[in-house]
């Protein structure tokens, strides 16, 4: 899959600027802590957390394909100091907060119990992205106005997004989703533009 048109996909779901995508997209790091302070145990709660998100059904979860781990690496590579501190600040926070909302961590919590928790994580972080929206919008228009829209840095989004947009870019960028989710073809052929859909068809890992 392209990485400029997963980046838009990955914004579009989750309703925000993707956090480190372009650090992602130019393969350069940020400077920022060599090691973010990734334990086993945070990286096995993410896993769960990406698969609670794509979980595995006729085809693989995010789980499968080790998402949790590919978390470190974009967390590590591509945020900034500040988005460093604010994922990792994040993960203990998501433990707290499943505990005021089910009397047990998240680890601890039912798949469903797990599902309705972080669905009614959806809205709180859609407020809290849309007052950083709020906040970073004049330095982003005076760079914009300057021609500089590559030095603009965007401000953290709530833990919980940060988190699926790793998970989508993780998943969707993993051996196991381009070639089990999605459709593969390692030698492409030649363009059909008029090739009939079927329904049910996987879409094509490009």
């Amino acid at each position: 899959m392209d990485r400029r048109e997963l980046l838009k996909m990955v914004a579009l779901v989750t309703g925000g600027v993707v956090i480190g995508g372009q650090v992602f997209l130019t393969g350069c790091k940020t400077g920022a802590k060599a090691d973010a302070g990734f334990t086993e145990s945070n990286i096995a709660l993410l896993d769960e957390v990406a698969e609670t998100i794509i979980p595995a059904t006729n085809t693989p979860g995010a789980k499968a394909a080790k998402v949790g781990e590919l978390m470190k690496v974009m967390v590590t590579d591509c945020y900034t100091q500040e988005q460093q501190d604010a994922f990792m600040k994040g993960i203990s926070e998501l433990d707290e907060a499943c505990k005021k909302a089910n009397s047990k961590t998240f680890m601890e919590c039912t798949p469903q119990q797990r599902h309705d928790f972080l669905t009614s994580l959806e809205k709180t972080a859609a407020d809290f992205n849309k007052q950083v929206e709020e906040k970073d919008k004049p330095r982003r228009e005076e760079l914009e106005k300057k021609g500089k829209n590559y030095d603009f840095v965007p401000s953290p989004l709530h833990y919980y997004t940060m988190m699926k947009q790793l998970t989508l870019m993780g998943f969707f960028t993993s051996k196991t989703g381009m070639t089990e989710t999605l459709r593969h073809i390692p030698v492409p052929g030649k363009y059909d533009g008029a090739l009939p859909y079927v329904k049910g068809d996987k879409a094509w890992a490009e």
